[in-house]
């Protein structure tokens, strides 16, 4: 009971610490639609709470405003009508104070509930406020740098924030040799239900780089002029650069002919030992054509990832984000999670400076559209034998 209790506290917490650095006109921004204002954040992931645990368990709960569910409900059809994705930034009101209002509203009657009997259902759906609070958590990181990284001020967060870690140790090859594997989760702790299904999947055989591809690496393919020969790129992709007009990661500026980029610490050469980050699927996959090479399948991914060192980016895979063999939705709203996107998307693996704390694990499957640079996502190199 103490446990749930304690972590709810530190799980809210986190959220709210991330957004102290912040001043009040930065939490209502919505630059594009991808993009979702930090205070839209702060009311959803409370809304998720009220909607799913305190209206179905706590007798006689009052809703804090009878709107909030319009307002911040995000893809949830089954709970019910609410405004499009594009249209957050649009809310100047609720104000940020009534927002942390809503937020102690909800935190106290959780705490009261939370100091009686703890069903399974309610334990489970604890376990996935938890979880879906701290992906929020790195989406306040990703979404915080976008607003912050696309004013000319390229004002800092924290001066504190290190993104770029350069990996210092040999460069090597790991080897999967041919065979069968065994895929997915099947263990103790949470896990999402499109990690489920533990199934045996057949490998040809491959190598994978032990270390991520760093900005130097990546800066020589633009100088290549990487980004111009139509030989690296999918049609899509083709058709995203003709459009977005884009010559390089995001957030990379070419100033007095150096390159720099926007961190949360600031504006700054490029780390060109450190890995590489803010590219899309398109581009990487571009970069290992480039290369002569290609990215991982998630399941070579998976099978290799206890040989080398993973966490500071999520890295691109070969990957389609469908389901595994016997996958079934679960009912209800929360069905609608994750199998209602295995669609148009791409698998990355890993996990990223923005990741929250115990939110990390190897069959983890995150999924993004393959034109999106704004999540911390970087390369890992594979080639066949």
């Amino acid at each position: 009971m103490e446990n749930y209790l304690n972590r709810y506290q530190e799980i809210r917490r986190t959220t709210e610490s991330i957004c102290e650095p912040l001043e009040i006109e930065d939490y209502v921004s919505q630059p594009i639609e991808d993009v979702s204002p930090p205070k839209w954040h702060l009311a959803h992931t409370t809304w998720f709470f009220e909607t799913f645990l305190l209206k179905e368990f706590a007798t006689h709960y009052k809703e804090f405003h009878p709107k909030y569910a319009y307002l911040f409900n995000s893809y949830y059809v089954s709970a019910g009508e609410r405004m499009l994705r594009p249209n957050r930034g649009n809310m100047t009101r609720p104000t940020v104070e009534d927002i942390y209002k809503y937020r102690k509203y909800v935190d106290d009657a959780v705490f009261e509930l939370l100091g009686g009997f703890i069903s399974d259902e309610m334990k489970e759906i604890l376990e996935i406020g938890f979880n879906h609070e701290q992906q929020h958590q790195e989406l306040l990181f990703y979404d915080i740098k976008y607003i912050l990284g696309h004013n000319p001020l390229f004002p800092v967060y924290d001066k504190g924030f290190e993104e770029y870690f350069p990996e210092d140790f040999k460069h090597d090859w790991i080897q999967i040799n041919k065979g069968n594997y065994k895929i997915g989760f099947d263990g103790k702790g949470f896990s999402f239900d499109n990690e489920h299904n533990k199934h045996e999947v057949h490998l040809e055989g491959a190598k994978i780089s032990n270390k991520l591809i760093t900005n130097a690496e990546y800066a020589e393919f633009i100088e290549d002029k990487g980004y111009d020969n139509h030989e690296f790129w999918h049609s899509d992709a083709r058709s995203w650069l003709d459009e977005s007009q884009i010559k390089a990661p995001l957030y990379w500026h070419k100033i007095d002919n150096q390159w720099h980029y926007y961190t949360l610490a600031g504006l700054r050469p490029i780390n060109e030992a450190a890995p590489l980050m803010h590219i899309s699927f398109y581009e990487a996959y571009a970069f290992a054509e480039w290369k002569g090479m290609r990215l991982p399948t998630e399941f070579e991914w998976e099978t290799a990832s206890n040989l080398f060192d993973w966490g500071k980016r999520w890295e691109h895979t070969a990957s389609a984000y469908l389901p595994y063999p016997g996958y079934k939705k679960p009912a209800g709203a929360i069905g609608e999670y994750n199998g209602k996107f295995m669609v148009n998307q791409m698998v990355l693996r890993g996990a990223s400076r923005a990741t929250s704390k115990n939110h990390s694990r190897k069959t983890y499957r995150n999924f993004f559209h393959p034109h999106l640079q704004w999540h911390f996502s970087g390369i890992r190199l594979a080639k066949d034998l």
